[in-house]
């Protein structure tokens, strides 16, 4: 460390050194400005007009004499910077090399000069072992790479994954774990349902071709996909065909259990999309594949979930936070945490429309056909 300090005290006086040496050239060539170069070379090219027969002999040197007049006239109006005291370049050169050494002392008495380094593997591992209802969303997701990096052939890890990036704002790279979970199975619906969803929020609730497509992958696998025809409907509906996507909506609609929670929500926004014409104005319904059977990654989900809830408890005001926390709820197919978590966010923001129409989005928004899927 010291001699890191050392080193850097005699850099900055080489530099000092350097930008001294500049400024000195700087002053000796200050007079030599744009007036005396026209005048040199008006002098060449009467030179250049000579050698090629333009200018008699006598013309030359009247020519020559009245540039050579005007060239040392322009040259007496300079007035040429004073140069820098050579008495004051040693103290110039002393105060750029004392600079970090008046910085190390600081360090020496405020930092911390013997704390250990900190890789990033190793406080990965503290956190692995640690408490998941004490991490946040990031630390989970980091969790969740190493074990999928452990675990290279197995696409479960990344399906949870991006749950955790998902639950930390980051769809872009959910989507990215999504993209290689079903390199890894292609023949997985939840993981194509899952890559749609993801898709989806990542385009703040525009249906796009990447989600078309994964959801079209779902579909040709399982045809009475819930998710997949429910966002391949709404895409309909949002390209003009008003009448196909409201059928392909109320065929799903019938196939749905009679005491399946989520028909009255969905009986809804189809009787409200057919009374407007059109879609209402596009919510994230982002969410993500409800966690499989791995115990420890499903631990660490729920683990996350509760340290959300719990900073909701604390910070009640987080609009942002308590959507997420809807989300999470009815990913993992808890439904009575869900609504009480629902009605909670409602009580609170009751005046403010946006908000309310984002939590009801969340929570009904039909997601892969598990025998816990969030709502329509």
């Amino acid at each position: 460390m010291i001699a890191f300090w050392i080193a850097a005290a005699g850099l900055s006086a080489v530099v000092a050194a350097l930008v001294l040496r500049g400024a000195a050239g700087a002053s000796l060539s200050a007079g030599d400005d744009a007036s005396l170069a026209v005048h040199r070379r008006q002098l060449s090219e009467i030179d250049d007009l000579a050698e090629r027969g333009l200018l008699a002999d006598g013309e030359l040197k009247a020519a020559r004499a009245e540039a050579g007049r005007r060239l040392i006239a322009a040259a007496d109006r300079q007035t040429p910077w004073s140069p820098a005291s050579p008495k004051a370049r040693p103290l110039i050169l002393a105060v750029a090399a004392l600079a970090p050494l008046v910085a190390l002392a600081v360090y020496m008495q405020v930092g911390v000069p013997g704390l250990a380094d900190q890789p990033f593997l190793k406080r990965v591992t503290q956190w692995r072992a640690s408490d998941p209802g004490q991490l946040e969303p990031e630390k989970i997701a980091a969790v969740l790479e190493q074990v999928a990096a452990q675990r290279p052939r197995d696409p479960e890890p990344l399906k949870h994954l991006a749950l955790a990036r998902m639950a930390g704002g980051d769809a872009t790279g959910a989507a990215q774990a999504l993209r290689r979970a079903v390199a890894l199975a292609p023949d997985r619906v939840d993981l194509w349902t899952g890559l749609g969803e993801t898709f989806v929020a990542e385009g703040d609730g525009e249906i796009g071709t990447d989600a078309r497509r994964a959801f079209g992958e779902a579909l040709r696998r399982d045809p009475k996909n819930i998710s997949a025809r429910y966002h391949l409907a709404k895409a309909r509906i949002a390209d003009g065909d008003l009448a196909g996507g409201l059928a392909a909506w109320r065929a799903l609609l019938a196939d749905l259990p009679a005491d399946d929670p989520r028909r009255a929500g969905f009986g809804q926004e189809i009787a409200q999309v057919a009374a407007l014409g059109r879609l209402p104005d596009a919510v994230p319904a982002d969410g993500q594949p409800a966690p499989g059977a791995d115990a420890g990654v499903q631990g660490m989900i729920e683990g996350m979930v509760a340290s959300l809830a719990a900073k909701l408890e604390a910070n009640p005001d987080d609009s942002d936070g308590w959507i997420r926390l809807v989300r999470a709820y009815a990913v993992l197919g808890d439904a009575a945490k869900r609504d009480a978590a629902l009605a909670k966010a409602q009580g609170r923001f009751g005046d403010q429309p946006k908000v309310l129409a984002a939590l009801r989005q969340t929570a009904q928004t039909p997601k892969a056909p598990t025998p816990k899927a969030p709502t329509p």
